[in-house]
């Protein structure tokens, strides 16, 4: 539980939480008091690093769920300030996490047209904890225009994040939002430079980690989130497998990228079409980088993972939902609950959850 030096930031302890929809900001996207309690529980609890969810970027096509927040305006900055105010009074840091969603946009106040890098529409059906759409929409393939204003967007919202008082920002290149899907052979069948090699599909992902760094400077962390599977195709592999991803890891960190944060169902998860590494595995052996690492952490588990990948942070999701003092819990050596997915019916809300903690304590 000692303190570690991450990067630029000064961590607690090396246990994150890592960033969940909660789909609980004002319907103009502006973080609210429900939002602020929410991340300073967590906190309270012991996680030395916050993660938000994901923030949408633009007032065009970034969003992807009703009543998700946006870091686009004045009143969104200053209700993520409130937040962050409170995260850092209760000793933790925090970081926001950007994302646009591209293809797998279930609602967006700015328009009905999704945009991705071709017209193909996400596997699967959409997420019912995030909202009642029933059928995912045909995006609309985007210009050289659409990707310079993502590109921007990117880079506005670090800005607006820093003059927040964030810690730093986390890019969402995973789970099947925008920057996954250029990267993907599913989703990204474009015939430009953007398209076809690795090295085309991850174009866009290293333009907008390096303005990023360029709109922030040197002094603010930067880093971004990585997967192969999405939210609603979690067996997707990349056709390049771990050298592929070695190549993605290598261009982030060359672009500015002070960590990879990897997701894939579990930590040690072997899922490459070719290696026989884990995405964790292969980012640890990359140099000159940071690294979260998250997948099915626990109590039972977390010693091993710290001591398999030393200086990395850890970064907790269900068990955090079950126990948002999971931390404390942890160095206590209290009982630590399984998550019941019943908080999260019928929306993956906080009021729901506060409800059904209502319930379950009465």
């Amino acid at each position: 539980m000692q303190a570690i030096q991450f990067k630029s930031i000064e961590v607690p302890n090396r246990f994150a939480l890592a960033p969940m929809t909660r789909t609980s900001a004002e319907p103009d996207g502006t973080p609210n008091g429900l939002m602020a309690d929410h991340y300073e529980g967590y906190a309270k609890g012991g996680f030395g690093l916050v993660i938000t969810e994901g923030t949408y970027t633009d007032d065009k096509a970034s969003q992807g769920y009703a009543n998700q927040p946006g870091i686009i305006n004045e009143a969104q900055i200053a209700g993520w300030k409130t937040i962050v105010d409170r995260v850092h009074a209760a000793g933790s840091k925090i970081l926001v996490q950007l994302m646009h969603a591209g293809a797998q946009f279930q609602a967006n106040r700015y328009t009905d047209q999704p945009l991705g890098p071709s017209e193909i529409i996400p596997k699967g059906a959409p997420l019912g904890f995030y909202g009642d759409q029933t059928e995912w929409k045909t995006p609309r393939a985007m210009t050289e225009a659409d990707i310079q204003t993502v590109i921007d967007g990117f880079a506005q919202s670090a800005i607006n994040a820093k003059a927040a008082g964030f810690d730093g920002v986390e890019i969402h290149g995973a789970n099947g939002y925008l920057l996954n899907q250029f990267l993907s052979t599913y989703f990204n069948r474009r015939e430009d430079e953007y398209g076809g090699p690795l090295e085309n599909r991850l174009r866009l992902v290293a333009e907008v980690v390096r303005a990023v760094r360029n709109a922030v400077g040197e002094d603010f962390t930067v880093g971004i989130r990585l997967s192969q599977g999405t939210v609603t195709d979690p067996d997707f592999q990349l056709p390049e497998g771990e050298s592929g991803f070695r190549q993605i890891v290598e261009a982030v960190r060359d672009a500015g990228a002070d960590f990879v944060h990897t997701t894939d169902g579990d930590v040690n998860r072997k899922h490459f079409v070719k290696g026989d590494q884990s995405l964790a595995g292969v980012a640890a052996s990359v140099t000159g980088i940071g690294l979260i690492l998250n997948g099915n952490i626990d109590e039972t588990n977390c010693q091993d993972v710290a001591n398999q990948f030393p200086g990395a942070l850890l970064a907790v999701g269900k068990k955090a939902l079950a126990n948002p003092d999971f931390v404390q819990r942890l160095k206590d050596g209290k009982e630590i609950a399984d998550i019941d997915f019943a908080m999260l019916q019928p929306k993956a809300t906080i009021s729901n959850e506060l409800a059904w903690r209502r319930q379950n304590a009465a």
